[in-house]
């Protein structure tokens, strides 16, 4: 890990303040769960949800899958988790070094949501294998959220704020906005970046891994500027 990436992995195990309030953290991953289970295919799959972050609503994912990993660098995050989800037996909370210590653990369904930008192209690349070996020959890897290069922070407040005004917390948005303008996330994102990719590019990235991708008609969660690409292992 990088040390941009482990500057990132420390600041999302801190109290930061991109979910402005428990309402916006609660909404965004009620509708991360909803979109993952429309995406499960098999009646009682496993799943792994990598860069899960707080995962408020596994448990709703759970029902659907025979085990459903969710692997988290932040160690108190991470900590939270398997506390939260302690009395949901599907559910395992795993690191990612222990994601690459389990045995012949296949997948039916690998997510990376929100994870990408976070990671050099380097980081990006080694991790790819890694995934494809997981998934299931009948598997699909779902890498979400992916910024294009003609995104930029104005549009993804403005997003924030459509998405706030329609379910009732456009005040805690506005004061959210000012917040993080004087957190640590701007100035990390000012000096770190994200990694962004075109469609055309990150089509190309998955195929010379030996996946066949394309991207999907939306993207996990309500930035629907951004992308997500669903993706198979090449036959």
């Amino acid at each position: 890990m990088s040390r941009g990436a482990r500057d990132w992995v420390t600041y999302w195990d801190t109290d930061h303040p991109i979910y402005v309030n428990a309402r916006h953290l609660d909404l965004h991953y009620r509708a991360t769960a909803q979109q993952i289970i429309e995406m499960l295919r098999v009646p009682a799959a496993r799943v792994l949800d990598y860069g899960c972050g707080e995962a408020l609503h596994a448990d709703k994912i759970a029902p659907y899958c025979v085990e459903l990993y969710l692997c988290e660098a932040a160690p108190k995050l991470r900590a939270r988790l398997k506390q939260r989800f302690a009395k949901v037996p599907s559910i395992r909370v795993i690191s990612p070094e222990e994601l690459d210590r389990l045995p012949a653990v296949s997948f039916d369904l690998v997510i990376a949501n929100s994870v990408v930008q976070y990671l050099t192209r380097e980081e990006f690349a080694r991790l790819l294998p890694l995934w494809k070996k997981r998934l299931r020959l009948t598997g699909r890897l779902v890498i979400a959220d992916v910024i294009g290069p003609k995104q930029s922070a104005l549009k993804d407040a403005a997003a924030l704020l459509s998405f706030a005004a329609k379910n009732g917390f456009l005040l805690a948005a506005l004061f959210g906005l000012v917040r993080t303008v004087f957190s640590p996330y701007r100035s990390l994102r000012a000096r770190l970046g994200l990694s962004q990719y075109s469609e055309a590019e990150m089509i190309q990235i998955l195929h010379a891994a030996g996946l066949n991708a394309e991207r999907m008609s939306r993207n996990l969660g309500h930035i629907q500027r951004r992308m997500a690409f669903r993706a198979t292992r090449q036959q």
